[in-house]
């Protein structure tokens, strides 16, 4: 085999006793150098490329610690296997803390050091090439399972496997199945539709249904309360399911965490769902327990979610939780929630937190507007990212751990999540006509029913008559809507934006994640 797996500097000071090894890393087609001491090894680092370094930790002179330190001052990304007689923790926990690649203990047999280096060089490689073929076994059984007639559970099972391949791929980015995956995730989306006209309606009107963002507080929320557990309702307004398991990591270590799902309800608008979430009732319902609510959505007022508070609270109490204390939180930018953070010791006695976080929404609307922000996050993968390095560092990452430590369980779900639109279509309307890309309210709205459910009588979707003979356009898959004196204004502003209000499975399929507390 020619030496094209890659070129390896081992530093031994017994390194002359290791030929049978380096003859056999040759042989499976490495190149290899070697050297005695950890002097000359930083110095060759310095003058050669190098793709590993095989280092021994104990050598005259320099040894190998202080050599690795070394060596990672000059190439920081330049992976080291460190091998050594010595099995202490607290080297083992140095080694790790100076990212070894890997740590193996003498005496190493010459298969130990080949599965070592191979598992190092050539990991990435062997990962991309399971990720493909594993995804082209399973693209033909996802379109067999997208003719056939599916149930809710089966959607959210599709939508998952889908969400799974796209956060494979996001770690292989050579990987050239990207384009395919996106088409298979537009064919879901065709079908999702098909299956969201054949079946939301029936829903609305009956209790044998899927979990409705209304029933999130009876199924997940009541239960947890009558087993006395002190609990946050976390509502993350538009966060994604794949966008929840980028973060994931972060939050395994405090909690145990089980995953269920709710369909958003219709439009998968704030105003709806997260109103919807909070009191427990269908749109129809809420406005008519909350008129204030009904007043603001025809008056058009700036916030139309002011009332989440007294909505949860008549949820609390409704259940028969008249005693337990409420603490209800909407954040909307760091200040407000490090300083909601800072009164924690406040807080921590509450029964029940209701928590509003705003950013992954505001991320959305903020990139639209911006050129500088659709660079930085071009596509959904972006997005991921985005979401990824914000909570890491965020105050809700250091509130959520807060919450674990005094044994609160969260209930983590969204309101709705957001598709990337690409399809702009024109909309008949008036000036009265509600501002929304994905959804549109009015009295005088005409689109073509192949890119949008038309709702003509809202009281059959549970929805208010808002303006007397109220209308609803609700866009499907990727589709957004446009006026025909505007359309090349918002054309080109809008294309491949995240919106949310209409049907896909990205924006209707929301996660619960029921996250219990490891202390």
């Amino acid at each position: 085999m020619t030496g094209n797996r890659g070129k390896i500097l081992w530093v031994d000071d017994e390194v002359d006793h290791l030929k049978p090894h380096i003859l056999f890393l040759e042989e499976k087609g490495y190149r290899m150098s070697k050297t005695t001491n950890g002097q000359d090894a930083v110095t060759m680092v310095g003058q050669d490329p190098y793709d590993l370094i095989l280092l021994d930790q104990f050598m005259p002179g320099k040894d190998g610690m202080t050599t690795l330190r070394e060596i990672k001052e000059i190439k920081p990304g330049l992976p080291v296997i460190l091998i050594t007689k010595s099995e202490e923790e607290d080297l083992m926990d140095e080694a790790i803390s100076e990212k070894v690649a890997q740590f193996l203990i003498k005496p190493v047999n010459p298969t130990q050091i080949f599965m070592a280096c191979k598992q190092v060089l050539e990991q990435s490689k062997i990962r991309e090439e399971h990720a493909t073929s594993g995804y082209l076994q399973e693209f033909q059984k996802i379109q067999f399972r997208l003719q056939e007639e599916m149930s809710a559970d089966d959607w959210w099972d599709i939508y998952t496997r889908l969400v799974k391949w796209q956060l494979e791929f996001d770690n292989h980015p050579d990987i050239s199945l990207g384009d395919i995956l996106a088409e298979q995730m537009q064919s879901a989306n065709s079908e999702f539709v098909k299956f969201i006209e054949a079946n939301y309606k029936n829903w609305l009107y009956n209790d044998e249904r899927p979990v409705l963002s209304n029933d999130v507080f009876k199924t997940f929320v009541k239960p947890e309360i009558d087993q006395h557990n002190k609990m946050c309702l976390l509502v993350i307004d538009a966060l994604r399911y794949d966008q929840f398991k980028v973060v994931q990591d972060f939050l395994n270590p405090y909690y145990d965490i089980t995953f269920d799902y709710q369909f958003s309800l219709l439009p998968t608008a704030t105003p709806f769902s997260r109103n919807a979430i909070f009191s427990g009732m269908f749109p129809d319902e809420f406005v008519k327990r909350f008129p204030e609510q009904l007043h603001d959505m025809e008056n058009h007022a700036k916030s139309l979610n002011q009332h989440e508070k007294k909505m949860l609270r008549f949820a609390l109490d409704k259940a028969g939780f008249k005693e337990k204390t409420l603490r209800y939180e909407k954040i909307n930018t760091a200040d407000q929630g490090k300083r909601f953070q800072s009164h924690y010791s406040e807080i921590k006695n509450m029964d029940v937190l209701g928590l509003v976080v705003n950013f992954v929404d505001m991320l959305a609307h903020k990139r639209a507007e911006s050129d500088v922000l659709k660079e930085m996050v071009p596509d959904e993968s972006g997005y991921r990212t985005a979401i990824r390095t914000w909570f890491e560092h965020s105050w809700l990452f250091s509130l959520l751990r807060d919450l674990s430590r005094d044994c609160f369980t969260v209930i983590m779900t969204s309101d709705h999540g957001s598709a990337q639109v690409s399809k702009g279509v024109l909309v008949g309307a008036d000036k009265e006509t509600s501002k929304g890309v994905r959804y549109k309210i009015g009295r005088n709205l005409n689109t073509n029913e192949k890119h949008a459910l038309i709702i003509r009588r809202p009281a059959d979707y549970r929805l208010m008559d808002l303006m007397h003979q109220t209308t609803y356009l609700i866009a499907k898959e990727d589709v957004f809507f446009l006026y025909p004196n505007q359309q090349h204004k918002y054309e080109n502003r809008l294309k491949d934006s995240f919106q949310h209000g209409g049907i896909s499975l990205e924006e209707m399929m929301v996660p619960v994640v029921t996250m219990r507390s490891k202390s």
